[in-house]
């Protein structure tokens, strides 16, 4: 829509924020009256005011005008709000906010409702959207940012001939110069004059090799930042949710005639939003039932020798490619009694002889329905939280936990994994592949002579900090089941701090640290759990993200059963992947390069006839689906010409149905793997059975 057309185009984005800032500041007055937070609040309303009045929405502005009266008379510190003016900023925030909602589409303007449409019987805590959603302008923005880190994965790795380019003027260049030299010994005429302009060639190739590689130097560096900032944009802050739930513990405090602390930890991590909103709606009732069941009165609480005032905690951590989100309560915990009452009346408790014990009864709590509240209310009773965190774990693939202690407080965290991550990561190379280690499970590297190596290798262990650590190469952690590439002894090790204690593994060299963002590893992608993720480097290759759990388990588990050596046998010949995406062909070479195996690349099956029959290669493995000769032509071409009729080929296709995995059969194919059914050993299995060796 052109901006004439829309003049609320700005201010939707300004006021949103605007809202947020607003409704965290109201429930920090609520808790930490002052001057400060009053001033923060009386800006933010009053830019909102002057913003709404530009764009002609009067009742926002009037809202947010009635919200600085109340205000006014405190910014100087005289005294904190009555309860009866908090009540009012809570209520004004909420019709503003739901203004501020209606105006998210273009055609909102003119139909937004006032306060007085508010929906009856809506809950006057769901006002302020405590189940975040995205708006449609996010989505549009997020796809928006998929294309954009597409595109210039795609320029990245147009960068790698440009390099080569200027590889070639080099060797030009030297050429030229030693050109020059051998005409310094000719004389006469001719020979000066040859001699001359091909020291004006080598000068010319040279500036023009410097210009070239500066050109290519500078492109990479502006598409590294672009792809770190547009990666970054992807991600959304944990803290997003706390205002949220923070208002959620605070209306059902009040309803409750109780004094509750919230508190927040782990802000700053950063997330896919598509998870966010899922765990913020679980965690609302979370959060209300800590305060509901948990939370005692304050009389109670001050006979027990405990503050009047109760804590309710939420903290979002990482560990490794999951985020944690916690939220712990100092209340009374979990009343076992009455869990065991209301699961024996529901028929949860068969009719063994040993009694449920705690962790037993505690797990029931994730059964939907189970409730422990004598009464139903508006904000607990029906049993239906646990069964929410419960539904968010199934729907996310993660785990929940329930854990509590009487008369001090009850924990319920939520386990997911990561679909994108933010993190800073350890480069290291390790026979022939780099791959990245989370920074945060680095707890140190130590340089390692030839002989320290060779003695680590040989025990298995290295000294560190006054102990001995378990030790494994890297690579052999990398290239399980297969031949592992030669490569010196490791020049390092890192020590790797898991929960099974500190491992350390050997590298060839330590290639610096660098900021990414973690991907999820695709269908076609290694599966063994020393892998934790993939990210993508620079140059658009995929780069393989270390789990240093799965690394810790792999280290303990060589280190006490031994690596059975692998069979010594000819190497095979060269692979020839091809496939006309860029993604799926980085993806299968670096499967296959950490193998163990060399890999080509065609991006067509023009290019891989033309590949074939320039070098010899071992098996080709090939998509079905591509321009001009599709992957079961190409099969056929090769097994009717005598000089490629004995290289085995692999169809590596979506396509499902038999009718497909006959027709490749019929082509000559020795194997049909489909991609939704993929698994990364048997395709291995395939290759090591089918590939022609040397």
């Amino acid at each position: 829509m052109a901006e004439g057309r829309d003049p609320l185009r700005y201010f939707r984005v300004e006021a949103r924020d605007l809202v947020d800032q607003i409704s965290a500041g109201v429930l920090d007055l609520d808790q930490r009256p002052g001057p400060e937070p009053v001033g923060r609040l009386l800006r933010a309303a009053h830019t909102l005011k002057g913003a709404a009045r530009v764009v002609k929405q009067k009742e926002i502005a009037d809202r947010a005008h009635a919200f600085e009266e109340i205000l006014v008379p405190h910014r100087t510190g005289a005294g904190a709000l009555a309860a009866e003016e908090m009540q009012e900023l809570l209520r004004l925030n909420d019709e503003i906010a739901a203004q501020v909602s209606a105006l998210q589409s273009p055609q909102a303007a003119a139909a937004a409702p006032s306060s007085a449409q508010q929906p009856a019987g809506q809950d006057p805590a769901e006002a302020l959207n405590p189940v975040p959603e995205m708006p449609m302008a996010a989505r549009a923005a997020t796809a928006d940012l998929d294309e954009l880190l597409d595109a210039i994965g795609e320029a990245n790795a147009r960068m790698a001939p440009l390099r080569n380019g200027c590889t070639t003027v080099e060797r030009l260049h030297r050429s030229a110069a030693t050109l020059a030299d051998q005409l310094r010994v000719g004389r006469g005429a001719p020979a000066a004059t040859t001699r001359a302009s091909a020291e004006r060639l080598a000068r010319e190739l040279g500036s023009a090799g410097r210009r070239f590689t500066d050109a290519v130097d500078q492109i990479e560096r502006e598409l590294h930042d672009v792809r770190a900032k547009a990666e970054g944009l992807r991600l959304v802050p944990a803290g997003t949710i706390f205002t949220a739930l923070r208002r959620a513990v605070r209306d059902a405090a009040e309803s409750q005639g109780k004094r509750i602390r919230f508190e927040a930890y782990g802000a700053d991590i950063r997330m896919g939003a598509h998870l966010l909103g899922p765990v913020s709606g679980a965690f609302l009732h979370v959060v209300r039932n800590a305060v509901v069941h948990g939370i005692e009165p304050e009389a109670e609480r001050l006979a027990a020798r405990k503050p009047a005032e109760g804590t309710v905690a939420v903290e979002v951590e990482r560990r490794g490619r999951w985020a944690v989100f916690r939220c712990a309560d100092d209340g009374r915990g979990f009343d076992l009694d009455a869990l065991r009452r209301t699961a024996r009346a529901r028929g949860l408790l068969g009719p063994s002889a040993r009694p449920p014990d705690q962790q037993e009864l505690l797990d029931l709590v994730l059964h939907g329905g189970i409730s422990t509240s004598p009464e139903v209310t508006e904000v607990a009773g029906r049993g239906i939280g646990m069964d929410a965190v419960r539904e968010v774990a199934t729907q996310l693939h993660g785990e929940v936990a329930v854990r509590s202690s009487p008369g001090a407080g009850a924990t319920v965290e939520l386990t997911i994994p990561l679909a994108l991550l933010s993190m800073t990561g350890l480069n290291v190379e390790a026979g022939g592949t780099v791959a990245t280690l989370p920074l945060d499970s680095v707890r140190g590297c130590v340089r390692l002579s030839a002989t320290e190596a060779a003695t680590a290798a040989t025990t298995g262990r290295i000294v560190y900090d006054g102990g001995a650590a378990p030790f494994l190469p890297l690579a052999e952690a990398l290239y399980t089941g297969s031949t592992v590439p030669d490569s010196p002894s490791p020049g390092a090790a890192v020590m790797v701090g898991t929960d099974d204690g500190t491992v350390a593994v050997g590298v060839d060299r330590l290639a610096g640290t660098s900021a990414l963002v973690a991907r999820p590893l695709p269908d076609l992608a290694p599966s063994t759990p020393v892998i934790g993720s993939v990210s993508v480097d620079a140059d658009g290759n995929p780069r393989l993200v270390l789990d240093p759990q799965g690394l810790a388990a792999e280290v303990l588990r060589g280190h006490v059963g031994g690596r059975p050596a692998a069979p010594a046998t000819a190497a095979p010949l060269p692979i020839l992947v091809v496939d006309d995406s860029l993604t799926t062909r980085m993806l299968e070479r670096s499967i296959l390069e950490s193998a163990g195996f060399e890999v080509d690349l065609a991006a067509s099956g023009e290019e891989a006839l033309e590949l074939a029959r320039s070098r010899r290669y071992g098996l080709i493995l090939s998509d079905i689906d591509m321009p001009g000769i599709d992957g079961f032509a190409l099969v056929e071409r090769t097994r009717a010409d005598p000089e490629l009729a004995g290289v085995p080929a692999i169809l590596v296709s979506s396509r499902a149905n038999a009718e497909d995995r006959d027709r490749g059969r019929a082509a000559g194919a020795a194997a049909y793997v489909i991609k939704g059914e993929f698994d990364q050993e048997e395709l291995l299995n395939h290759i090591r059975r089918l590939v022609v060796r040397a």
